[in-house]
């Protein structure tokens, strides 16, 4: 569904803009799997089809062989087996008929579903980090879950509708062939039905769309909540917390209700419209009967036939009323498929080696979307084989650094550069091979210790994988689980301490092989002993990398090679750390403040003892 540029749904007339936008979409989603629809849709067709063609072997059967059998006191057997034969034939096609219906229809609406979520996790990966800040994580999972299904839930009685649709068309026919008063009945019932259905949909796009959005906002509180359910209890704040989602739930419950409420108003009417039509095409049938213009077969014949047509007709009113909330499905969707500013790929490929690489920051500044600036004309170098850390307080523009040199995001001005090539005219499998980032907050998948370490890439075997885990100082906790590689950690690693969690993905970075290793306090959940022990032998490995470290212990820092100090997003000094302890007073403050505060309680403890 693509609309004219700077418009939006609202903006359009209401029929307009559920109608037209509405079968625009089943359009799109026809053209996505033809097949089974075109399975679907035969299968509907050939189903209704039977049902009218057994309105006429019921008439048939009622004047042909019953009513004479009565009048007669005798029974043909040869007609009656006729009769059933005839109408058990038809029975086994429609039953095959309907299953091929009921397939056809399944299989494209879960194919289209299928089709949407793979297009929309794609578009995720590849849009950049900045835009998924802008997005509550909530609202993503509604793009890709709720707002899908909805889109898509018309197609499930698309093609009923589809072979209803054939179905009214050869009714009408035989309904001018067998009478025109009776014609009259049917050509007043199906326009209504038709119209009751327009303002239906109409009525409940607002509504729908209403109950869509706070669907997402549900969710996203909800996925908040879970996810910092450590924080929560921590601070004491499950109550507040409670509070703010059923606020949410609250307003989605009105939503719901409201979308309710007017169903219920309209579907009685909608479904009791076809009911209303068969009394009223019996009563003129009969009319018509006892003047004589159609005899007792064909009255029986228009008579089951009206009564065929009543929960099929229905079908076409269930599309219409799911039109509303796929409208606003789709366009939802859409928002993400349309999002721009993916981060684009060069075509060099840097040479294979297993040498540490040299990375460069060249003049960087970084701005954020809404203009404030977190780095400014940051120029300095890590060598090959060497460690630098990176240092300074809290918003001094560490971890921007860190993500800038795995290119999860660009510089504003400057460039980064690898082995002399600038990160964006790297390919993404180059820099891949080459760079690996470790951040402080680890993420484990709900997998086995060897899914996580490997991720399905080429070549990391289990000796891989334990030389990794030995370097990250994870190799005896990991012996020691129950099924070593083969154990199952959990959502998020919730088997894992913190920890642990942490050396295990600093160890799936090392899987890699990488020659420039980029660590954002990756290693703050780890004692310090263990934490000086896993990069000094990062440092003396035979496959050693090159290491940018934003470090906050001292013990960390008086490792590294270089210390580059951060003060506002700008290099204040750099150095050896000895050297900035005894020639710079704000980074000796800074990496001295713990031990300072320690020096300091423990004075006020012995004073007040």
């Amino acid at each position: 569904m693509t609309l004219p540029t700077g418009a939006s749904l609202d903006d359009q007339p209401a029929d307009d803009r559920i109608l037209r936008a509405g079968l625009r979409n089943l359009a799109d989603m026809i053209r996505l799997r033809p097949g089974p629809f075109a399975i679907g849709a035969a299968g509907a067709m050939i189903n209704t089809g039977m049902t009218l063609f057994l309105s006429y072997v019921t008439g048939w059967v009622v004047a042909g062989i019953a009513v004479p059998a009565y009048e007669n006191g005798e029974v043909a057997l040869g007609s009656v087996l006729l009769g059933v034969a005839a109408l058990l034939g038809i029975s086994i096609v429609r039953f095959s008929s309907m299953c091929a219906r009921r397939i056809g229809a399944g299989v494209m609406q879960f194919g289209v579903q299928a089709h949407w979520r793979r297009r929309i996790t794609r578009r995720y990966l590849a849009l950049p980090v900045s835009w998924h800040q802008r997005h509550p994580t909530g609202t993503l999972l509604s793009n890709a879950n709720a707002d899908v299904e909805a889109a898509a839930r018309p197609l499930a009685p698309l093609p009923f509708a589809c072979g209803t649709l054939f179905m009214v068309a050869v009714a009408m026919v035989a309904f001018v062939a067998i009478d025109w008063a009776v014609a009259l009945v049917a050509l007043g019932m199906f326009p209504a039905l038709f119209a009751l259905n327009a303002v239906f949909a109409t009525k409940m796009a607002p509504r729908a769309k209403r109950a869509q959005e706070l669907r997402a906002e549900v969710s996203a509180v909800g996925h908040e909540s879970f996810d910092g359910a450590l924080v929560v209890k921590a601070m004491g704040r499950e109550a507040a917390e409670t509070e703010r989602f059923s606020a949410s739930a609250d307003e989605l419950r009105d939503a719901m209700i409201g979308v309710g409420r007017l169903r219920a108003a309209f579907e009685p009417a909608i479904a009791g419209l076809p009911e209303i039509g068969v009394l009223i095409a019996l009563l003129v049938g009969l009319a018509r009967f006892e003047a004589g213009a159609i005899d007792l077969e064909q009255l029986v014949t228009v008579s089951f036939m009206f009564s065929v047509l009543a929960f099929p007709v229905r079908a076409i009113g269930w599309v219409l009323g799911d039109l509303p909330g796929s409208v606003v499905g789709r366009r939802r969707v859409d928002h993400v498929l349309a999002a721009t500013g993916d981060m684009t790929y060069g075509d060099k490929e840097l040479p294979a080696s297993q040498a540490p690489a040299r990375l460069e920051f060249d003049a960087v500044a970084y701005a954020y979307p809404d203009g404030h600036e977190a780095l400014g004309e940051v120029t300095f170098a890590v060598e090959p084989g060497t460690t630098v850390a990176l240092v300074g307080a809290t918003g001094s523009g560490k971890s921007t650094l860190a993500h800038l040199a795995a290119r999860l995001i660009d510089p504003s001005r400057g460039a980064i550069r690898v082995d002399g090539e600038d990160l964006r005219g790297l390919t993404h499998a180059s820099l891949a091979r080459t760079t690996a980032l470790v951040q402080q907050i680890p993420f484990v998948f709900d997998d086995t210790v060897r899914a996580n370490l490997a991720l399905d890439r080429e070549g990391v075997d289990d000796d891989r994988l334990w030389d990794a885990l030995a370097a990250a100082g994870a190799e005896k906790f990991t012996a020691s689980l129950e099924d070593g590689l083969d154990t199952e950690v959990g959502e998020r690693g919730t088997t894992l301490s913190g920890g642990q969690r942490q050396r295990l993905t600093l160890a799936r970075a090392l899987a890699g092989r990488p020659r420039l290793l980029v660590l954002d306090d990756a290693t703050s959940a780890v004692d310090p002993k263990v934490e000086s022990q896993i990069l000094s032998g990062l440092k003396d490995s035979s496959e050693a990398a090159s290491v940018l470290v934003v470090a906050y212990r001292r013990a960390t820092i008086a490792l590294a090679d270089e210390v580059v100090f951060l003060e506002g997003g700008r290099i204040t000094a750099r150095g050896p750390h000895a050297e900035l302890l005894r020639t710079h007073q704000p980074y000796a403050e800074l990496v001295t403040a713990y031990e300072r505060a320690e020096a300091e309680r423990e004075f006020d403890e012995e004073n007040a003892a």
